[in-house]
């Protein structure tokens, strides 16, 4: 064996010198990757992947049911195998327990808190009751702790000595302290301490709710429902009164839209409901008989073809016996005078005949056996609503234009007919399922509304737009006068400039030809003329004119068309 280790060894020395340094590396990373793939798979195996919820399978399909229900409520995965409801974790088990103890939705054949704690057969009764009442604190502690709002729970348990008489037992007693969050409504909220109240009775054998207290972190009790009484009085009331304002705001809702879609809003602005509620609970018991029914009513026919009978006969038995002979009066004991009234006493011993016929009838009729319980029930609905008239603006027939009289504009009003106030009636006792036994009531009223401020302000806007109007009138008026001003000053300046022009052309003109007359008079006489520097640009200008308007008779034109729009 030795020889083989040695071998194997040597072996081994002689492989590793041979690898390289990445085999080596490839090596060891497999030997790692083995190591946490055999501990991760110890670990794995080893821890249960599911916390059972209960022990104990659940037989009863209806609470199973229930049970799977209030689980996904909370968006709890549950695996309901075999009756043993399964969930993720450990916390989740307890969370879940403590709501389904708290809303009772544990079956009785389950023992919520079978498991919690271990009982060995080497251990002495005491022992083994000390280790229960620990193992119940614990795990009562944990659970209540696990309820949402509360920071903090001390749980202490009273498991008295059982003695040999029960007048001698001393009864089991329980004392909790909770500590919650500030802001947290737990130590008002009634349900969720009833919820606390029944999870600790139920995880304590023999605790009666007597001798259970529940206090907060100041040692006010929480669990006394009794003096909790007025308290919640006073919150069934508030809930009462907000029940019947939502239904009175829920009338007034349906039927104001109806009524303003139909006589606009203007002209039904509001109305009063008013609703009687009996929030009593009444158990009644009553027993209805009705007529046996043969036909049915046709709804085709315009009238009634039903037929119906009181009873229906079963059975029927006559009787008949007849007697014939001497008729007995009896008078009492020997010796005792009777007292059979005279009027009989004179028909003794008298020979007659006597005929009895009797008929025995077996009926059916209709019978109904009513249970209801009512709560909470409408005893009456008061409604009252008032209706404008129609409001109309008086208008001249000739002018077309509204008339003012008295410094504002005349209007006619109109009042509701009769039977627009009988049909608003009708519609409003359709409404709210009207019923003249119950006492309902409904007000149906014309009265105008008060519309002295609309109406003024209606007036206002009225004259300040015939005041915008004539302002406009005015200036559009003054803007054409101040426009044709402008146009007969322009037109005027233009024509007495013409005339300037033409007259100081014509000047011109006249003293130009008077020099020519002169310039050829004084050539006809043979006499030199000279002319001035400025007569000499003159005729210069005057002759380039002459040749450029014959040559470019266009350019020229536009010229004198441009000098005129300038003028």
């Amino acid at each position: 064996m030795n020889e083989w280790l040695k071998k194997v060894t040597a072996k081994l020395k002689e492989l590793w010198t041979k690898w390289s340094l990445v085999q080596k590396v490839i090596l060891f990373g497999i030997i790692v990757i083995v190591i946490v793939v055999i501990v991760a798979t110890v670990r794995l195996s080893s821890k249960p992947t599911t916390v059972r919820l209960f022990n104990a399978p659940v037989t009863d399909e209806v609470a199973l049911s229930r049970i799977l229900d209030r689980l996904s409520q909370e968006n709890v995965n549950a695996d309901s195998a075999n009756g043993f409801i399964s969930v993720d974790d450990d916390a989740t088990a307890r969370r879940m327990r403590e709501i389904l103890i708290s809303e009772n939705l544990v079956p009785s054949s389950i023992d919520p808190w079978a498991g919690f704690y271990d009982r060995s057969w080497s251990t002495t009764d005491a022992d083994q009751n000390v280790k229960l009442k620990n193992t119940i604190q614990k795990q009562l502690k944990s659970h209540i702790e696990a309820i949402s709002d509360v920071q903090m729970a001390d749980v202490n348990i009273v498991l008295p000595e059982k003695q040999l008489f029960s007048a001698d037992q001393e009864p089991v007693s329980a004392s909790v302290i909770l500590k919650v969050t500030p802001t947290s409504t737990l130590l008002t909220d009634k349900r969720r301490i009833l919820g606390i109240q029944r999870l600790i009775l139920t995880a304590v054998e023999g605790l009666k709710e007597e001798n259970l207290i529940i206090t907060d972190i100041d040692g006010k009790q929480i669990n006394d429902f009794e003096g909790m009484a007025e308290s919640d009085r006073v919150d069934i009331i508030a809930k009462q009164q907000k029940l019947i304002l939502s239904r009175e705001a829920e009338i007034r809702a349906k039927i104001l839209k109806a009524f303003q879609n139909t006589f606009t809003e203007d002209r039904c602005r509001d109305m009063i409901v008013a609703v009687e509620m009996d929030m009593s609970q009444r158990q009644s018991e009553s027993t209805e008989y009705s007529p046996i029914i043969i036909k049915k009513d046709n709804p085709d026919t315009p009238y009634d073809d039903s037929e119906y009978r009181d009873v229906l006969p079963i059975s029927q038995q006559t009787i008949t016996k007849e007697w014939q002979g001497t008729g007995y009066n009896p008078e009492g004991p020997a010796g005792v005078e009777g007292q059979t009234p005279p009027v009989y006493s004179d028909m003794s011993n008298v020979i007659g005949k006597s005929t009895e016929t009797g008929v025995t009838q077996n009926n059916a009729i209709n019978t109904k056996q009513i249970s209801e319980i009512s709560s909470p029930k409408i005893d009456k609905i008061s409604v009252s609503v008032n209706l404008d008239g129609r409001w109309k603006k008086v208008t001249d027939p000739e002018t077309g234009k509204l008339v003012i009289e008295d410094g504002a504009i005349k209007r006619i009003y109109t009042p509701l007919t009769a039977n627009e106030m009988s049909e608003a009636e009708k519609s409003i006792k359709g409404a709210i399922g009207y019923d003249r036994d119950r006492g309902d009531l409904v007000v149906v009223t014309n009265i105008p509304y008060d519309r002295d401020e609309e109406f003024a302000k209606e007036d206002a806007e009225y004259f300040a737009k015939i005041q915008r109007q004539r302002m406009i009138v005015l200036i559009l008026i003054s803007v054409v006068v101040v426009l044709v001003g402008f146009i007969l000053f322009r037109v005027i300046s233009k024509e007495i400039e013409r005339r300037r022009r033409e007259r100081e052309a014509r000047l011109l003109a006249e003293q130009q030809a008077a020099r020519e007359r002169a310039l050829w008079d004084a050539k006809d006489e043979g006499m030199e003329v000279t002319m001035s520097v400025e007569e000499t640009r003159r005729m210069e200008l005057q002759e380039n004119a002459i040749t450029m308007a014959k040559e470019h008779p266009e350019d020229v034109a536009m010229l004198i068309r441009t000098w005129l729009m300038e003028e």
